[in-house]
């Protein structure tokens, strides 16, 4: 291939990419971000390995600024500020894998609860990790039955409990309630348990929501997660995990070639991606997030009614930023990108616009009126 024919490929994609970016409405992913200042660092081989709460012998790495990103969401969770832990993660499946395996090793003769609205990876995650597992019923709004995780859990009382909570599902961004399955547990007597709760879009701002949904550690979790290219924005996917130092402790192991501990799930880790995650939330805040979550919402607000008024039977979640409502035609589904099931939606992300709502609803009308 010429130079002039790499060139061509190259531009054709960057072309591509900038218009799919501009029409993706389904999938929680920002792309609202700049990271320009970040540029230079492209010129290393940033390799994370290792704790990044150790030191280690590989110094092109970012672990200062990975510590200060799981401090930040460590004080978000409302962590025990004297025993916590965690790591920048490839994504939410990893984090949840991390969750998964620590509670393994915690209780090996466990049995795994989730939810059927729970996210594709963990079926896939408890399979790798040969946990048996029962399937509890989703409630209509897509969170978690609490009854039929009650009657489950009575049958099996003998047997330590893994629970896999989510706050925020995938189609419908319903938030399992961390207080009432702590509350099951204990009316149980279910002492040796462990929580680990997906929040892998909604964690991000899940402090902001109002009435706030009890998720975090304090509420009882024992290991929460998020994602870091989904409300904030990256443009490489990664994930945060966040659990206690005295639980992590149980599983490390010293590694004589690093220097280091060995505490994650993969050796060799990305050290851009913290440094992306330290750039936004430096810049951001706590402020900043709210601001993004309180404009999220608006929109989502205004999308579901501006499709109500044209007969679309939408409909969101209390706090959500997730619009649900029937099926779309093919045509429509292809052109914004929405994941669909049984239904579809629209995930207001940061930077969707009023705009581009007003331009989808133009969509939906023109078919309207071709059917009438």
């Amino acid at each position: 291939m010429s130079t002039e024919e790499q060139d061509k490929k190259i531009d054709d994609l960057l072309q591509t990419l900038k218009e799919a970016s501009a029409s993706c409405l389904g999938y929680p992913v920002s792309h609202d971000f700049d990271y320009s200042r970040l540029n230079e660092f492209f010129q290393y081989s940033i390799n994370n390995v290792g704790d990044p709460y150790e030191g280690n012998t590989y110094k092109v790495q970012t672990h200062e600024m990975e510590r200060e990103v799981v401090d930040f969401f460590a004080k978000l969770f409302r962590a025990n500020p004297k025993d916590y832990w965690g790591y920048i993660t490839n994504g939410g499946s990893e984090s949840n894998l991390y969750g998964l395996y620590i509670a393994r090793e915690l209780y090996p003769k466990a049995m795994v609860y989730f939810s059927e609205s729970t996210h594709y990876s963990v079926k896939k995650n408890i399979h790798l990790l040969n946990i048996p597992s029962i399937m509890i019923r989703s409630q209509e709004n897509g969170e978690i039955d609490y009854d039929d995780l009650q009657n489950t859990l009575q049958f099996n009382r003998h047997k330590p409990a893994i629970i896999l909570t989510t706050f925020g599902t995938t189609m419908k961004e319903a938030k399992d309630n961390v207080s009432k399955v702590k509350k099951i547990l204990k009316h149980l007597a279910i002492q040796d348990h462990y929580i680990h709760c997906d929040a892998a879009l909604a964690g991000s701002y899940g402090t902001f929501i109002e009435p706030r949904v009890p998720f975090d550690l304090a509420d009882g979790a024992d290991s929460i997660s998020i994602s870091g290219h989904k409300f904030i924005g990256s443009p490489i996917p990664s994930g945060v995990i966040i659990t206690k130092r005295s639980v992590r402790d149980k599983i490390s192991n010293g590694i004589s070639y690093i220097g280091s501990k060995d505490t994650t799930i993969t050796g060799s880790r990305n050290g851009h991606c913290p440094l992306f995650l330290w750039y936004a939330i430096k810049n951001m805040g706590i402020e900043g997030l709210k601001k993004r979550y309180l404009h999220s919402a608006e929109v989502a607000e205004y999308c579901k009614n501006e499709l109500i008024k044209i007969g679309i039977e939408a409909w969101t979640n209390p706090g959500a930023i997730t619009v649900v409502f029937p099926k779309m035609s093919e045509e429509i589904q292809e052109k914004w990108q929405l994941a669909t099931d049984e239904i579809t939606h629209i995930i207001c992300m940061p930077n969707v616009t009023k705009e581009q709502i007003d331009n989808f609803v133009k969509d939906v009308l023109k078919e309207q009126e071709v059917v009438l």
